[in-house]
């Protein structure tokens, strides 16, 4: 069939259809540019020549309308590939999204290919059995062994009382007395009158002599 009707085209993929429209809109950029060009430099000729030679001026400003005309047409053009390049982009973007999502409810349909509610109810309730049990076997090996009989928490209260007072009793006893600070009088002690009244006696008696030599 081939050797009739030749090879069967390949389908263009987005990636290929995007990068030749990109190369398109490349090269009418450039033309754009080359033709913007042309059209300045006409304009410029018409104007040096709108006064000293009209026909020169007049072939300047049409070869400036047809340049502007192409212009025109490649920017139409540039709209359109930049549209349709959005547009392929946008349905790459879907396609990949709906991939990525169609694989997700695949996996997710084997996960759960081979599990049943009921079988998770079943695991469930087995797991929280075990973890009653686990919890009682913990329970009894920590559970003190050879206690004897329950203690009466108030019976150890009292005593913990008990001891607590004698602690307090005993602390009394070791302290100290506080030192009696007495304040310092002074001590008066008492004058003999007669002991002053013979001293006074004596000096009016050296007074009276020191007197008299000096008369002499």
């Amino acid at each position: 069939m081939n050797l009739f009707f030749g090879k069967a085209k390949a389908k263009t993929s987005a990636k290929d259809a995007i990068y030749k429209l990109r190369e398109t809109l490349d090269m009418l950029e450039k033309r754009q540019a080359f033709l913007e060009a042309k059209a300045n430099n006409e304009l410029k000729t018409a104007k040096l020549n709108a006064t000293k030679n009209r026909r020169v001026a007049l072939l300047a400003l049409k070869r400036k309308k047809a340049y502007e005309n192409n212009i025109e047409k490649i920017n139409g053009a540039r709209m359109t590939i930049e549209t349709q390049m959005m547009a392929i982009e946008n349905a790459n973007v879907n396609l990949e999204t709906m991939s990525a999502m169609r694989a997700g409810a695949e996996a997710m349909k084997n996960i759960h290919g081979s599990m049943d509610i009921n079988k998770v109810d079943t695991t469930m309730d087995d797991i929280r059995d075990q973890m009653d049990i686990a919890n009682e076997i913990s329970e009894a090996i920590s559970r003190p062994v050879g206690m004897g009989e329950e203690l009466d928490e108030e019976e150890l209260l009292n005593e913990l009382e008990e001891l607590e007072q004698e602690e307090l009793d005993s602390k009394m006893l070791d302290t100290p007395a506080p030192a009696v600070i007495t304040p310092n009088v002074p001590v008066h002690h008492p004058v003999h009158k007669g002991s002053v009244s013979e001293d006074e006696e004596e000096a009016e008696l050296k007074a009276l002599q020191a007197s008299m030599s000096m008369a002499i």
